[in-house]
């Protein structure tokens, strides 16, 4: 049943941002994608070695449906910010989504990815699904506490990701001690917090995107994958000081 139900939900979600208008702009207040936590390691690879690699720890809203989700979705399109933004560092990404997996499910395969990957940054994307299964939020917040820890100790820097705001699902899902515990831990383990609920949130009340209206395409979700993608860079960007290049003349 929890099953159907995430799934459902999921679905929900982004068939909220499949069916409603394209935004006008990304534009976020600075408080939403500044940190003042650093990613130290990555700062360090990055000036030394001119690279560094990222793994996205994930779920299904990490990803999206089509023969050109993978393109589309906000890791892609972190790749592609990065890219553009600091074209004299190499910025590799490596996805790592399963739909309907907990933080504890995601937590005890950190130490084989670690040794896969090697990453010198982890965005760990978690929270709906034990929002979902109604996980005590205390076992939430130890187990996201452990693996945050596991992935520092394996020599990763970490950006924790937050839950979707979804104004159809919000009533359904009580995602608020979820968020605020992820807040918590970011700030005990002085790791950098993509506040994705906080950002969505913003662009619905300020009218960027209309999750409520209905459309033909899919053009909202690409344009919201765009703009996550967008912030994260932003974010990692200022979080490991590095250098913004100057983009070509338009």
């Amino acid at each position: 049943m929890r099953a159907l139900i995430a799934a459902a939900l999921a679905v929900s979600v982004l068939a909220e941002l499949a069916h409603a208008a394209d935004p006008p702009s990304c534009a976020l207040p600075d408080y939403l994608v500044f940190s003042d936590k650093r990613l130290r390691h990555v700062t360090a690879v990055a000036r030394k070695d001119k690279r560094f690699s990222i793994v996205v720890l994930g779920t299904g809203s990490s990803m999206l449906a089509g023969p050109d989700g993978a393109n589309l979705a906000y890791p892609a399109r972190l790749q592609a910010a990065l890219t553009e933004r600091l074209p004299a560092i190499a910025a590799k990404i490596a996805i790592h989504t399963k739909t309907a997996q907990t933080t504890d499910e995601m937590r005890r395969g950190l130490r084989q990815l670690l040794i896969d990957e090697k990453p010198d940054l982890v965005i760990w994307q978690t929270g709906t699904v034990d929002a979902i299964r109604r996980i005590e939020p205390d076992d939430f917040r130890s187990r996201l506490e452990r693996g945050v820890e596991a992935l520092r100790s394996g020599g990763a820097d970490v950006i924790l990701m937050n839950m979707q705001y979804s104004p159809r699902t919000e009533s359904m899902i009580a995602v608020g001690p979820y968020a605020d515990s992820m807040r918590a831990v970011a700030h005990q383990q002085s790791v950098p917090l993509f506040d994705r609920f906080a950002i969505m949130r913003y662009w619905a009340d300020h009218g960027s995107f209309d999750f409520y209206a209905s459309g033909r395409d899919n053009g909202l979700a690409r344009r919201v994958h765009d703009c996550i993608g967008r912030a994260l860079a932003t974010l990692i960007i200022e979080a490991g000081r590095l250098a913004i290049e100057p983009g070509p003349k338009r």
